[in-house]
């Protein structure tokens, strides 16, 4: 039996709202670093906010599954 793309990838709504929040947590980053009128010590939370985004939030996003409660 053939399974269509959707079956392949395995992702259910949990995944994508994870995908979603790292994107906006992306852009939410960079627009940070590229304002002009934010004072140094502020500017440490774009770092941050990339550093969570890149390294858990979106591969968090691609490997998480359900557990199979049998």
């Amino acid at each position: 039996m053939k399974k269509n793309f959707k079956d392949r990838l395995g992702f259910t709504t949990v995944n994508y709202i994870l995908l979603a929040i790292g994107i906006i947590l992306l852009i939410a980053g960079y627009s940070i670093m590229n304002n002009p009128s934010i004072e140094f010590g502020d500017s440490t939370i774009s770092p941050i906010l990339l550093t969570i985004s890149y390294v858990v939030v979106i591969p968090l996003g691609f490997f998480y599954k359900k557990k199979d409660n049998e």
